[in-house]
């Protein structure tokens, strides 16, 4: 629940129309400020990281100018000339607007007035966007999102030349332009604003910053609470099938900092949003902290913002690059500019953590405001330290109880899990619960698909989401998590799915060679139950650290289930035959099977299944514990795609049909290497020998490992009792086993 009583609210309003006046005479005040540009100018020259940053972006904004202003008449979807022309345009006039604060040059305040009033010209007799694809249309852009990006950045330009420009030209643009669009992403576009979602995040920080220039109080409420609506359509969706309006009736930015992030600051989204949304929840926080410091943003639900940026560097892998869970874009990083803003001011405002300093090196680049200069004078007198990622475990949800998603690593291990037991994600969550993927040195080696889209890409659906984002990317079998009678999770129902969440099992980082993940799954399936326990575990004669995989299944009903691998590379070996079809054929015909050709299919040889692949010239062992009945399936995503809008990525898939309650057990190693240079070979086969399930009834799973060594480790599973306190005993090949806490591991020397 929002924490803000109805008499709290009108304090507040009472509060924000106080200082009106005394804040709506001093410009810049939105992100710069007067006092900050003047300690900027006084050491300009003498911090490297921000003069090379002026230097960079002045290069950037001289050539711009030197081509002149553009402000066509908008006709195209993401990736056309007009949206990529509007885009860059809003880009480049914050950025003018802060040279002109920092060097004094009229120039730049030139420049940001002319592209202004080309927009006014333009804005007041502009019809909405000719296509009409979006759940919400825009003017300048086919999207009202696309819209909200533009003003959260012309703003903050605005707001640079303010006093540069006339009180009649203020008039002008405010009557004409900046009034009229606020109304429409706000008023005229309620089911965009008043939503609990990045989209609406954007959409308050662009009305909440334009009002906070031109000292609106009005505006400035409209942010923070929303808009009131007599009548709430509970049912409607947006253009990814996410629900429109909170059940609740929340809305405004203060709602949109308490629902999507947990206590911890997981965004439930997922770490591709959460970046697209830091920017305008962060440099709207900055404005509403340099305006109105009595509203405290920063210390909101316990400071959830910054507590937001440390989470969401966690969820980047050695490359830096986030862990594409749900929608997410492959190849995004924190060194987007979102991330750079996200950095700057947390270190900022944020008790000037010297490690964000170890990433603001590795971005090379800082903020042209107060922040950004706070964060390259810290790393000018040596105060930066590297951000060492450990194992982590994230919470979701309002209040940390809607299941989480944990990533572990151990020590100096390459390796990265990153496991999935979250709530859905909203309209951008897929269908895939307890899911996980695997990467080393910031290499994908078992892969979550991420989206179907190439943003910005015209040629593709106009830059926006592909049909093949539903019938493929969502599904389950995109995912390396339990698939039962081909039918993915909840049915493949956003309206199900949105109501269930995973639970945590128990989560252990506390020893020195293993880290311990282990969640329930209990609603994907009616009558069924999934209890995935995954482990990182360094074990003294092995090379390198090893994944062991265990997933419990209890079901009411016999079942086929599906266990895919979503493997990375080329093919090495296999320890079974399998058969290769003369022509390829899907594997199903809907749920995302319809996507997948079979290309060899085969059976266990041995109660060990083992795959070996060579990627980015690292080779790497699946090892499963296998029944004879089992299937072994190899596939290759791209059937039924005749547009060409999936890759042709291979995978591996472990089928067991007629039963109901079972036990999947794998082991996934790294191990030796390949140099194409010298054209040897080391270390290229598996040093596990075999896995075999010892023990696995209602309350306890027991799996060995057996090593070519010849020594053997042995994992223990309380599968009825998490508590770190409670006392277990089992017997193995007539040897009593005593352990306290939900495992136990035995073997590690």
């Amino acid at each position: 629940m929002i924490s803000i009583s109805k008499i709290e609210k009108a304090v507040l309003v009472l509060g924000l129309a106080a200082c009106a006046m005394s804040q709506a005479g001093e410009h810049p005040n939105l992100i710069m400020t007067k006092a900050g540009v003047e300690s900027i100018r006084a050491e300009l020259g003498e911090v490297p990281l921000f003069d090379a940053t002026v230097a960079k972006v002045k290069a950037e904004v001289d050539a711009e100018i030197e081509l002149g202003i553009d402000t066509p008449i908008p006709t195209d979807y993401s990736g056309g000339y007009t949206h990529e022309r509007h885009k860059r345009n809003f880009l480049i006039i914050q950025k003018a607007g802060a040279l002109y604060q920092i060097l004094d040059d009229d120039k730049y305040a030139n420049y940001v007035r002319d592209m202004l009033f080309q927009y006014e010209a333009m804005y007041k007799d502009l019809p909405l966007h000719p296509k009409t694809r979006s759940y919400a249309r825009g003017k300048l852009f086919w999207q009202c999102l696309n819209d909200s990006n533009w003003l959260v950045y012309v703003s903050q330009a605005y707001d640079a030349i303010y006093d540069y420009l006339s009180a009649e030209e203020r008039e002008k643009l405010e009557e004409n332009l900046f009034r009229p669009f606020a109304d429409h992403i706000s008023v005229d576009s309620p089911q965009f604003f008043n939503r609990v979602h990045n989209h609406s995040t954007w959409g308050n920080a662009a009305v909440g910053m334009i009002g906070l220039v031109m000292g609106d109080d009005e505006l400035v409420e409209r942010a923070l609470y929303g808009i009131p609506l007599d009548e709430l359509d509970a049912s409607a969706k947006d253009d990814d099938g996410g629900y429109i309006f909170d059940k609740d009736g929340k809305a405004g930015f203060l709602a949109n900092l308490e629902e999507p992030f947990s206590p911890d600051g997981y965004y439930t989204e997922g770490p591709y949003y959460q970046r697209y949304a830091m920017y305008p929840f962060l440099i709207f926080a900055q404005g509403l902290h340099n305006a109105k410091p009595d509203l405290r943003i920063f210390e909101h639900k316990d400071g959830v913002l910054l507590k937001a940026v440390n989470a969401l560097l966690n969820f980047s892998d050695a490359d830096g690059e986030f862990f594409p869970l749900n929608d997410g874009q492959k190849g995004m990083s924190y060194h987007a500019g979102s991330i750079v803003t996200a950095v700057n001011i947390a270190y900022h405002m944020g008790g000037e953590d010297p490690r964000l300093l170890g990433i603001a090196v590795e971005q090379g680049r800082v903020l042209l405001d107060d922040a950004g200069m706070s964060v390259a004078l810290a790393v000018r007198d040596g105060h930066a330290k590297a951000f060492e990622k450990t194992s982590v475990n994230y919470r979701d949800g309002l209040d940390g109880k809607q299941g989480g998603v944990a990533v572990l690593r151990h020590g100096d291990s390459a390796l990265e899990l990153v496991f999935k037991y979250s709530s859905h994600g909203l309209s951008h969550g897929h269908f895939d619960k307890l899911s996980f993927s695997l990467f080393e040195d910031g290499d994908e080696i078992l892969q979550d698909y991420g989206m179907a889209r190439f943003v910005n890409v015209e040629q593709k659906g106009g830059g926006n989401y592909l049909k093949e984002n539903t019938t493929w990317a969502k599904q389950t079998v995109a995912h390396n998590t339990l698939v039962q009678n081909e039918t993915s999770h909840f049915g493949g129902k956003y309206e199900v799915g949105s109501l269930y969440h995973s639970d945590l099992y128990f989560y252990d980082d506390a020893k020195p060679d293993v880290q311990v993940v282990s969640a329930i799954e209990s609603n994907a399936y009616p009558g069924t139950e999934m209890m995935r326990t995954m482990a990182i575990i360094k074990k003294s004669n092995f090379e390198k650290t090893f994944v062991l995989d265990i997933l419990n299944i209890l079901s009411d009903t016999e079942n086929q289930y599906d266990l895919p691998f979503h493997f990375m590379g080329h093919v090495m070996q296999a320890n079974f035959d399998y058969e290769s079809p003369a022509s390829l054929e899907p594997l199903g015909n809907a749920n995302g099977y319809q996507h997948l050709f079979v290309e060899g299919r085969g059976h266990p040889a041995t109660n060990n299944a083992k795959l070996s692949w060579l990627e980015y010239d690292r080779f790497y062992t699946l090892t499963s514990a296998t029944q004879e009945s089992d299937e072994l399936l190899f596939t290759r995503l791209g059937a039924n795609d005749p547009e060409f809008n999936l890759r042709r990525d291979p995978g591996f898939m472990i089928r067991r049909k007629g039963i109901g309650n079972t036990v999947f057990v794998s082991a996934i190693e790294s191990h030796g290497g390949y140099s194409p240079v010298s054209e040897l070979a080391v270390n290229s086969n598996s040093l596990i020998s075999s896995i075999e399930i010892l023990l696995n009834d209602d309350r306890y799973t027991v799996v060995s490992v057996a090593d070519v060594q010849g020594s053997t480790l042995l994992f223990f599973l309380a599968r009825k009792d998490a508590s770190s306190s409670s006392h277990h005993k089992v017997w193995i090949a007539g040897q009593p086993y005593k352990w306290t806490g939900p495992y136990n591991i035995v073997g590690l020397d």
